[in-house]
């Protein structure tokens, strides 16, 4: 072993470290601000603590914070940019401004939420065609690397073609080498949330909150696979068998495939 890490030039305390898992009661509270997220996605640290205090949890807005951190949840709201984000090189432009988006393949969006389980938690990342809501590709992980993304990616792109503009925010798996370099070798026009610009993946968040509450709240998977499992049976109907409201009550399938052809998203 010290060998190995001696090639690697990795310190050996870091070869022998295994992390510890969070605290139950750390997950319980994750599980309850990802509830409250979804509720008021305006709320900053401040209320969620309140909230949380007002339920009886013994917490502190600096520990909300951590948590909220870990789970890569962030308060939405509109804000002034007053600063230019880390590697300019990699931020690209808003173009759906004044865009009409009327066919499918013509925008494509992605994101990331947090998604809890019984005993832990898990991220998971899902593309969908923004005009039939249609979900093109997903994946879950434990962390937030790019990579598993990528992979989503790549599964969208072999099965369904390409999009026109890819629209996501400005995280970091989004603005990695390894998925902008995807995108353009596909040809594809890459769109990015400014940094006021909140309601740019509404669609993709409409998704989050019924993918949760009608899914993944109601089952408390127990580990990955069985997760897996879940989410491929429920994005199986949300594609083909749950009708949607904004959709004139049609499924994306449907309306991703031409039957009928129906009004633009909005």
């Amino acid at each position: 072993m010290s060998r190995q890490a001696e090639l690697l030039d990795l310190s050996r305390s870091s070869v022998y470290y295994a992390p510890r898992p969070l605290p139950e009661r750390d997950l319980r509270l994750m599980r309850r601000l990802d509830e409250l997220h979804l509720k008021w996605p305006f709320y900053g640290t401040r209320k969620l603590t309140r909230e949380l205090q007002d339920e009886g949890h013994a917490v502190g807005r600096r520990h909300v914070t951590t948590l909220m951190r870990r789970m890569g949840m962030e308060t939405i709201y509109r804000k002034p940019r007053t600063s230019i984000p880390a590697r300019q090189a990699a931020i690209k432009p808003y173009l759906l401004t004044g865009l009409v988006i009327d066919r499918p393949n013509q925008v494509w969006a992605a994101d990331l939420t947090y998604i809890p389980m019984a005993h832990g938690f898990q991220y998971l990342v899902a593309i969908i065609d923004v005009w039939s809501r249609k979900v093109m590709s997903w994946r879950v992980s434990n962390t937030m690397t790019p990579d598993f993304c990528v992979e989503a990616l790549q599964e969208a792109l072999a099965e369904h073609g390409k999009p026109e503009i890819f629209n996501t925010d400005q995280g970091s798996q989004f603005t990695s080498d390894d998925w902008t370099n995807e995108l353009k070798a596909a040809g594809v026009q890459i769109s990015m949330d400014g940094k006021g610009r909140w309601i740019d993946n509404v669609f993709i968040e409409r998704l989050w909150r019924s993918v949760k509450y009608e899914n993944v709240y109601l089952k408390a998977y127990e580990t990955g696979s069985e997760l897996r499992r879940g989410l491929a049976e429920y994005f199986e109907f949300y594609n083909a068998e749950r009708s949607h409201q904004a959709l004139d009550y049609q499924k994306p399938d449907d309306v991703y495939y031409g039957r009928p052809a129906l009004k633009a998203a909005a």
